[in-house]
């Protein structure tokens, strides 16, 4: 299951990539958020700068042998005045695979939840630096965290 939804998410990447050449796309890595620390893809809809895209990426980390994988993925939509500085907002999903020892039972922990996106990024129109923070309230069966976020650092093209 694990390995056909990572499968499934490269080839989304992959086969959008290919469609829209010119569209605004970003690589990042980032602490806090949905993937907790994660590497992200980052791409427009359409061949412009700004509107609706979509973020998918994957993190988590290991102590001891023991690890736990996340992999966001997301829609979002951004806009902006001066084609530099953007508002972004956006949802999507996050899958969560803890190792069998690594929450304390024998058995591996697999689940979603949901998170919200609320924040700014720097992203120049010409490409170069990347800069995004934001607000990303996460929530899931039996729990709402309202003041969790990230920040990321990476490269526009």
């Amino acid at each position: 299951m694990k390995k056909t939804f990572i499968l499934l998410i490269f080839s989304f990447i992959l086969v959008t990539d290919g469609i829209a050449q010119k569209a605004a796309k970003a690589v990042y890595g980032e602490l806090g958020g949905p993937g907790l620390a994660s590497i992200n893809y980052d791409m427009r809809f359409q061949k412009k700068e700004n509107g609706f895209g979509f973020r998918a990426g994957i993190g988590g980390f290991a102590i001891d042998n023991q690890g736990l994988l996340l992999i966001p993925v997301g829609i979002n939509y951004i806009t902006s005045k001066d084609a530099k500085n953007y508002f972004e907002a956006g949802a999507g999903v996050s899958y969560i695979h803890a190792g069998k020892d690594f929450l304390f039972n024998d058995q591996p922990f697999t689940s979603t939840f949901g998170f919200l996106t609320i924040g700014y990024r720097l992203a120049p129109a010409k490409g170069g630096f990347f800069f995004r923070a934001s607000i990303d309230p996460v929530f899931g069966k039996g729990f709402f965290y309202p003041y969790y976020g990230g920040i990321a650092f990476g490269y526009k093209f």
